[in-house]
Parts: structure tokens; C-alpha cells; sequence
């Protein structure tokens, strides 16, 4: 445990922990954030994890509550979802009771929290749980394997009295196999497995997952002790469900009583005898498969001796390979914790897989979102990127426009007239082939859909379109969806459709003839990304066009959205300006900004100045915050869309929307700024927002990973919103690895072109590239952060500064100079 004696903020190597502060702290290595829980103590807001594998997946908060999904975390909730941040109701629980004296504890501080510490470690695919009180000492470790749809559970129970003990454990689950279980109760079919004992259930009327069975198990139907069972919620909880205090646990045993007509549940209890120091481990599964065979296969499956603790060493050792492929050292300790494990963590478990979370639960497919997402993991996982692409090609119509989000498996989804979606997919696609010069993936087929346009006078429409016969390749794909996106209009800028990037200003272009400034810089940078690739598949008249077009936009741009003092956000269909400094709201806007940078396409004096105003107008130094825009949308006469319907200073009107964040240090990266760089990074990271007790109960989430937004109005100001279910990981990563430190990765080399602070004397990148690992130091004697003087590689100079990735499994010194 925690030296208790460590002051917020301290780091000591007696208590191997780093950013103590009064709840928690990192582990040396930062592998693990572990949280102690003291007297009744608790964190301000459930601290949880998302630990998921492509297909399956829980959140688990510090007090062991959570929730458990199969193929679709929304559509598709085993258990209960709740994001009630004062209850944290669990839905899943694992009783603990002396058959003697009939006391009833948990290993997890919910649902019986005792008086003894706890402590919570939230690790990269597994959460661990220790406790000890009424002289037996429990840890329980919560992970899924890589590829199987099942939850484990390993206790561990060790009799730490002097006495023989007995003891049952009850393991408790509330079925939902649904969206909701209020829906789905009366629907439910329940039974137990007459070989194994394991119990099952269905959802008859879950038309997205048929036939699929769900089971629960605590190994015990297999053993020689007393095991008992009910799926009757009733029974167990009584007539006023008290999950701290059931009915069914003052009784002596379970009812066996398995079937329809009643409220299921699964609750499987075994009861055996522990001698005076010994120690015992049980295996709870929890998890859905196609059918019931192959649901009992799995229950006997992690029945096996080891079974379960080979799945757990299997999925650390996968989580280590994402997430150990570049690693960073330097003198901000707080970043490197940050980026070097939790970042990616947050973009692949939460985002990725699991697209969910504690204040959210999407379980869909966003075309923007999840294209944002690989970009990040496109140097870890590229395999993960590539068939991402294609799954999103898959989701484009034969008109070029794509469903803004869907669910999985049957694809059902919103199409709209968002004007940003269906860009991003060349635009990840140049990124990745810049990455990794995979050119078969432009060669990839993927079926259009077909489904009625959006009605007239509509901005959306909820469908579940069909596969149609067309196919094409990834390329054609690409090329569909920019001859889409350049139509113009009176300003020469491309039209806002029912929203840009930012779906909250979705009544700025309602009639159709709306534009975006931030869209026009976007497609200039895809424009120029495309080009070179049509060129080389031999269509140099078409890269022609593109780089045509992208050059009347920066024109258009320049001549009709420069304000003066930074660049207009966008113009509604009437033709007023948004995010222009007459404007009583939105004066200014932060990511028109940031991609006048990004884009490479402005006037670099106006790209200058731009930004200076985001510094000047938007970063606000006290409370550690970059806004979106500023002044925040309230009751002016304009209406921009459902952004309006936020309060001043939440989300995207007006608070930091930590997505567009994150693209404003790495603009400031661009223009060679390695101090503004690396101040901005800092007052993003969630760690310096909860260095001491005060700043705990100020941002209130958790400091381990990236929150959506943070408020920005006073009393409020300082506090975190969203977690995990963010956008906002994946680019915070990328500013960091690529921006700040300069470290690219291509096809056959990487690059190292920072930009840091003066001050930085050095740095550090290990770099794993496969089986060839190089150890990477940047000097900056000169205190310049930023030009690069010579590169050695191996003690050899490397005259075109760019180090070759060899792939030869061994290990290189490279050794970086700046100038």
C-alpha cells in the first residue's frame, strides 16, 4: 500500500508510486494507477476502466461497479449500464460470507463497503482489487482474453485467522442482453446447464445478436462443495432490493430455483472450507457466445487448471505490444506517464473497442470518430488501421456520402448531410500510406450501401440500409467521396451541409447554402494528401484537379474569411459571418485557427497572428483550459444548432472541447513554437489537474486518462467532463510523439524534427519496430529545440538525417543533434 506519509505531488521510491496525491498514484513504470480508499473515503466521481477485446468488453469503477457488453456496448449490455456518478449502482457483484457467524462483505468497496482499505489497480486490459478484513485477505483481478467473449474474474482468498473457515462465495449478475433491462426482462429466458451447472440465458427478441446465449459460472457445478443457484432477482435481492444487504444471503443457501416468469438474474453460490493460512482461487466467467454449445465450450474452457491465468498473461503481453512500441523520456515526467501507456490505452480500449464508457455508451461506429482513432495506432497496430479503413469504406453510399455513425452488426445508422464525415477516409488513407506505403490496401473492395436520401427538409435519417451490388476499390472509394465535398458556395467555400466537424452547429447551413472556413482547410489538406496518390495510380489530370481546387480554396479562404485578426468559422446561409470579432457570440473559433496551420495553407503571417489570438483570446492560464470558441453561444438572435442548447462554458459551446484542443499545440508545433508546445500539452494533461487533494475535487475524473470537455465558466471552471469516450486521446498522442518530439515514422525510415522547449537539455525515444529496437537520444546543446544538426546511427553519420528502419531484430543506438 501507499506510504501514507507522502505530500500531494511527491514522488518516492519507497512507495513505488509517482504523483501521489492523497487518493492515488501512478506505479513507478506507470503501468498501473492505484487508487486507496481510507476510512470511508472516496474519489469525487467513479474512476473507471475500459478493458475490451474487438469483441466484447466491461468498464469497472474504482468501487468494482460496472458494466459488461458483447459485439455492441449500447445494443447489446449483458449488464446493467449506469452512469449515475453518486450511487454507482453495480449490476455485477461478488458476495463474501462466513456460513458461521453470517457475516457478508465484498472484495470490492461496492456494494458493502467496510471499514478497511481498499485498494483499486487500473492496468492496461485488467483492473486488480485488493482487501482484507474479517481475517481473510482477498484480491480480485477483472480481465477479458484477447479474442474470447468472456469476462474472468480471479479471487483469490487467503485465511489470514488462526481458525478453520467457512465460507461461500455468491456471484451475482443482472441480465440485460438489450439496450435496457426494463425492456428486456419479460423477455428473458433462463436455465442451468445440467453437466456443467453453469447458468444461461436468452433474449429471444434481440434481433441483432439471435440466438445468442449468455452464461454465467462460477466453477463451482463441477466441484465436490455445496453449490446452489437462482435466477430469480427477487429471491436474492428481496422485495426492496438492498445489493448491500440481500434477502437470499441471511438465508443459508440459494434456492436452485431456474426459469421463466420471474425477474432473472444469475446467482451461483459455492460454499467450502479454508485451513489457517491457506489460500484458494476461483474462477468467475461471465460472457455471451453465438450458441450454446459453443457457450458451455467456453465455461469449460476457463474451467481448465491455468486457463484463466495463461488468458490473463496472454492479454497483458498483447496490451504490451500496442502500447510498448514507442515509449518516451523527458523532463516532464507527467507526459511521459501519460503517453507512453495510457493514451493509446484510452484511443484502442475505450474508443476503438469498446466505444463506450462510464458518462457515455455508443456502442457505435462513428465515420469521423473511429478514422480519428487509428490514425493514432497506425505505427503500433497498422493491421488494426487497415481493416478499419476498409470497414468504413464498406459504410459509404453509392453517392458518395457515408452513414455518420452505425451500429454493429447489422449496420443500422444515421445518414445525414455532414460535410466533414466522408473526407476523412482519404484522409486516413494518405496518412496511412505515408506511414507504412501500403498501396494493396487502394486495391481493397468494398460494397457501396443503398438506402433513400435524406427527405427533403430533413438533416438525418435513421436507417438500416442494404449492401449494394456495386463494389469498388479503397482508392475509387476515396474518389467518390471527394468529388462529393467541392461544391462552393457565395464565398467560394465549401458548403456546411447540416454540420462540420463540430455536429452542434447544425441550423448554420439548414437551407443548403451555408459554408465552413475550418471544412475549407480541412479539404485543401486532403486535396494535397490525395493528389500524389492518384498520380501514381496513373491519373495525373485528376491530381491535377485536386491541386487546382485546393488552390481556389486557399484564395477563397483568404479573400473572403480573413477577419483581421484570425480567420471567420463559417457563414451561415444568409450569408453573416460566424466566428468574426463584431460577433457577440463566437468571435473567434479555435480549430479555424489550428488547420490554417495544419493545412500548410495560409499566409504564414496571418497563420501567426491567427494563432497569437487563440493564445491571447482562448488559452485561459488560471484555469488551465483552451476553449473551443469564445464567447460562448447563450441568447443571441442567431442560431447556430443544437449547440445552443449546451450552458455557456460545457462541451462545445465554450468549454474545452479537448479534441479541437489538442490540434492547438500541434498548430504551435508547426510554426516552430516548442515552448507554447509543450505548455499547452502540459495544461491538457489530466495529471496536472489533479496533483493535489484541492485539484481532485475541482476536475473530479480521472487522472489517467484524457476528459471530452472541461467547463470553463465560473463556479465550475476546471471541471472534467466525458471520460475515455473521447476523441481526444488519439490526437493528444500524436501532438506529443509527432508534433512536440518530431518523431515520423515512414515506409522505409523515420524522421526526428522537434519541436521542444529551449530548455530541454534532452530527450529520449525507444522506438520497437517489430523485432528491431532503437534507443534513441535528442540533444539540444545549442537550446534551440528545434533544427536537427546531424543524426548518427550507430556512430555512423547519417547524411540525409533519416534513419533506416532495418528490420533486422537487433538494437541501434541513434543519436540525435540539434543545431
Amino acid at each position: 500500500p501507499p506510504d501514507s506519509s507522502l505530500r500531494p505531488g511527491m514522488t518516492t521510491e519507497s512507495s513505488g508510486l509517482a504523483f501521489f496525491n492523497g487518493v492515488g498514484g501512478f506505479d513507478a513504470d506507470g503501468r498501473e494507477y492505484v487508487i486507496t480508499l481510507d476510512d470511508g473515503q472516496w474519489t469525487p466521481a467513479p474512476w473507471v476502466n475500459v478493458v475490451a477485446n474487438p469483441d466484447f468488453g466491461f468498464f469497472i469503477s474504482e468501487s468494482g461497479s460496472g458494466c459488461t457488453w458483447a459485439g455492441n456496448s449500447r445494443e447489446n449490455r449483458l449488464t446493467p449500464w449506469s452512469n449515475d456518478p453518486v450511487a454507482d449502482p453495480p449490476g455485477e457483484a461478488i458476495y463474501l460470507r462466513d456460513e458461521e457467524s453470517g457475516e457478508l462483505w465484498t472484495p470490492t468497496p461496492l456494494p458493502i463497503r467496510g471499514e478497511e482499505r481498499y485498494l483499486c489497480r487500473h492496468g492496461q486490459g485488467y483492473s486488480v482489487f485488493g482487501h482484507s478484513s474479517h481475517g481473510i485477505d482477498t484480491e480480485l483481478t477483472v480481465f477479458v482474453p484477447t479474442t474470447d467473449p468472456v469476462k474472468l474474474s480471479r479471487l483469490r482468498i487467503r485465511n489470514d485467522s488462526t481458525a478453520l473457515r467457512t465460507l461461500s462465495t455468491t456471484y451475482y449478475a443482472e441480465w440485460v442482453l438489450g439496450v435496457d433491462r426494463i425492456a428486456t426482462t419479460s423477455l428473458l429466458q433462463a436455465e442451468r446447464d445440467s453437466e456443467t451447472g453453469a447458468l444461461l440465458a436468452q433474449n429471444p427478441d434481440n434481433s441483432d445478436f439471435p440466438g445468442a446465449v449468455a452464461f454465467a459460472d462460477d466453477g463451482g457445478g463441477d466441484s465436490d462443495g455445496d453449490h446452489r443457484v437462482t435466477t430469480d432477482r427477487l429471491e436474492f435481492l428481496g422485495r426492496y432490493g438492498n445489493y448491500a444487504d440481500p434477502a437470499a444471503l441471511r438465508r443459508p443457501g440459494l434456492s436452485d430455483r431456474v426459469g421463466a416468469g420471474h425477474d432473472p438474474i444469475a446467482a451461483l453460490q459455492t460454499r467450502f472450507t479454508l485451513q489457517p493460512g491457506e489460500t484458494r482461487e476461483l474462477i468467475f466467467q461471465l460472457g455471451q457466445a453465438p450458441s450454446r454449445a459453443e457457450a458451455i465450450a467456453l465455461v469449460r474452457k476457463y474451467r481448465a487448471p491455468g486457463a484463466a491465468a495463461r488468458a490473463q498473461e496472454a492479454a497483458i503481453g498483447r496490451w504490451n505490444e500496442i502500447l510498448g512500441s514507442i515509449q518516451i523520456r523527458t523532463p516532464d515526467a507527467a507526459l511521459d506517464l501519460l503517453s507512453n501507456r495510457w493514451l493509446l490505452y484510452q484511443v484502442v480500449s475505450g474508443r476503438f473497442w469498446g466505444r463506450t464508457a462510464f458518462y457515455q455508451a455508443s456502442g457505435a461506429f462513428g465515420f469521423r470518430d473511429q478514422l480519428q482513432d487509428v490514425m493514432a495506432v497506425m505505427v503500433a497496430a497498422p493491421e488494426l488501421a487497415r481493416e478499419h479503413i476498409v470497414r468504413c469504406a464498406s459504410r459509404q453510399f453509392i453517392e458518395g456520402d457515408v452513414q455518420h455513425w452505425w451500429h454493429p452488426p447489422l449496420g443500422k445508422g444515421v445518414r445525414t448531410r455532414c460535410s466533414d464525415d466522408r473526407l476523412w477516409l482519404p484522409f486516413a488513407v494518405a496518412q496511412y500510406l505515408e506511414i507504412t506505403g501500403d498501396e494493396s490496401l487502394l486495391d481493397e473492395q468494398a460494397a457501396f450501401l443503398a438506402s433513400p436520401a435524406v427527405p427533403a427538409g430533413h438533416a438525418e435519417a435513421f436507417q438500416q440500409p442494404e449492401t449494394s451490388d456495386e463494389s469498388a476499390s479503397v482508392d475509387d472509394h476515396c474518389r467518390r467521396a471527394i468529388a462529393v465535398s467541392l461544391a462552393v458556395g457565395q464565398h467560394g467555400l465549401p458548403l456546411i451541409g447540416s454540420c462540420d466537424w463540430n455536429d452542434g452547429l447544425n441550423r448554420v447551413g439548414a437551407d443548403g447554402r451555408g459554408e465552413s472556413v475550418w471544412l475549407g482547410w480541412f479539404l485543401h489538406a486532403t486535396l494535397i494528401r490525395y493528389a500524389p496518390i492518384v498520380e501514381r495510380r496513373g491519373d495525373p489530370s485528376l491530381a491535377l484537379q485536386y491541386r487546382a481546387h485546393a488552390e481556389r480554396l486557399r484564395k477563397a479562404i483568404e479573400k473572403e474569411s480573413w477577419d483581421g485578426q484570425w480567420y471567420r468559422r463559417a457563414y451561415y446561409d444568409d450569408g453573416t459571418p460566424l466566428g468574426s470579432a463584431p460577433n457577440e457570440e463566437c468571435r473567434i473559433d479555435a480549430i479555424a485557427q489550428s488547420w490554417a496551420v495544419l493545412s500548410g495553407a495560409a499566409e504564414p503571417a496571418r497563420a501567426t497572428r491567427a494563432m497569437a489570438s487563440v493564445d491571447e483570446q482562448l488559452v485561459k492560464r488560471d484555469d488551465g483550459l483552451i476553449l473551443l470558441l469564445a464567447p460562448p453561444f447563450d441568447r443571441g438572435p442567431k442560431d447556430p444548432g443544437y449547440i445552443k442548447g449546451y450552458l455557456p462554458g460545457i462541451r462545445e459551446n465554450g468549454g474545452q472541447y479537448t479534441h479541437a484542443a489538442a490540434w492547438v499545440p500541434m498548430a504551435f508545433a508547426a510554426l516552430g513554437d516548442g515552448e507554447r508546445t509543450a505548455e499547452l500539452l502540459a495544461m491538457l494533461n489530466p495529471i496536472n489537474h489533479t496533483d493535489s487533494a484541492e485539484a481532485i475535487n475541482r476536475y473530479k475524473t480521472e487522472p489517467y486518462v484524457l476528459a471530452g470537455d472541461v467547463y470553463s465558466q465560473h463556479p465550475h471552471a476546471g471541471r472534467g467532463g466525458w471520460t475515455w469516450y473521447t476523441g481526444s486521446a488519439g490526437w493528444m498522442s500524436r501532438a506529443i510523439i509527432e508534433s512536440l518530439l518530431g518523431f515520423r515514422v515512414r515506409p522505409d525510415h523515420f524522421i526526428i524534427e522537434p519541436a521542444v522547449p529551449a530548455a530541454w537539455p534532452s530527450y529520449e525515444i525507444q522506438f520497437r519496430d517489430a523485432e528491431t529496437v532503437y534507443d534513441i537520444n535528442v540533444h539540444n546543446p545549442g537550446g534551440t529545440g528545434r533544427s536537427v544538426g546531424s543524426i548518427d546511427l550507430d556512430g555512423r553519420p547519417l547524411a540525409d538525417r533519416r534513419v533506416p528502419r532495418l528490420h533486422d531484430g537487433q538494437r541501434h543506438k541513434v543519436q540525435v543533434r540539434l543545431s
